[in-house]
C-alpha cells in the first residue's frame, strides 16, 4: 500500500465510501461507523441484515473507547493483552450506540489490529472503521484484490492492495462478558 492509496481510501471514508481492505485473514469491506448511509449501503452489498451487528476495528483502544461502556478491570486486562493482535470481543454499549452497528445486541464486536495496513488506515482517518468480510452472504470471502474486484464491481471506493495477515481463518471471537470463545479463530 502506498501513502497514496492510504490517502484515496481515507478521503473515500470521508465522503461517506465503502472500502477493500487487508485483514488478518481475508480482504474487509468499511466504512466510517458513524455514517448510517454507508453503513447500510455495505449491509446491501453484502446482503447481511442488520440484526446481526458488525465489527468495528481500531489502531488503538482509545479509538473504540467512545462505543463502550467502561471495562471492569478484570476484562480490561484480559483485552488488552490480547491487543493489538486477532482476538475480536463483544463488549458492552451505551444505548445511544446505533443499531446499524450493534444489530439487536447490548454489546458490540470490536478489535484492535495487529495489521499494520489496518492500523495505518485507522489512525490515518483518526478512528475506528467497520470491518466485515469482503463477500456476500453465504459465499466465501475474498482473499485479494482481485476478488474483491470481481464480487463487488462499481459497489467499492477504493481497494487497498496488501498481503493478508498470514491467518487462515477469521479472528476468534470472544464474549467479554462470559469469557466464552463465540468463534474460534486459528
Amino acid at each position: 500500500m502506498t501513502p497514496f492509496q492510504l490517502r484515496e481510501a481515507v478521503r473515500a471514508l470521508r465522503r461517506g465510501g465503502l472500502i477493500a481492505y487487508p485483514t488478518e485473514a481475508v480482504y474487509g469491506l468499511g466504512c466510517d461507523p458513524r455514517n448510517a448511509d454507508a453503513v447500510r449501503r455495505l449491509l446491501e452489498l453484502k446482503q447481511r441484515p442488520m440484526d446481526k451487528g458488525l465489527i468495528l476495528v481500531a489502531a488503538d483502544f482509545a479509538q473504540l473507547q467512545p462505543y463502550l461502556l467502561p471495562l471492569a478491570d478484570t476484562l480490561a486486562r484480559q483485552v488488552s493483552a490480547s491487543w493489538p493482535g486477532p482476538v475480536t470481543w463483544l463488549l458492552p454499549v451505551p444505548s445511544q450506540v446505533p443499531v446499524w452497528l450493534r444489530g439487536r445486541h447490548d454489546s458490540l464486536a470490536v478489535r484492535v489490529s495487529a495489521h499494520p495496513v489496518v492500523r495505518a488506515l485507522c489512525a490515518a482517518f483518526g478512528g475506528p472503521i467497520v470491518s466485515t468480510s469482503a463477500n456476500p452472504a453465504g459465499q466465501r470471502p475474498a482473499r485479494d484484490p482481485l476478488t474483491v474486484q470481481r464480487m463487488f464491481a462499481g459497489h467499492v471506493d477504493c481497494i487497498l492492495h496488501a498481503p493478508l495477515g498470514g491467518l487462515e481463518r477469521p479472528t476468534e471471537i470472544r464474549d467479554g462478558r462470559t469469557g466464552r470463545i463465540v468463534r474460534a479463530g486459528q
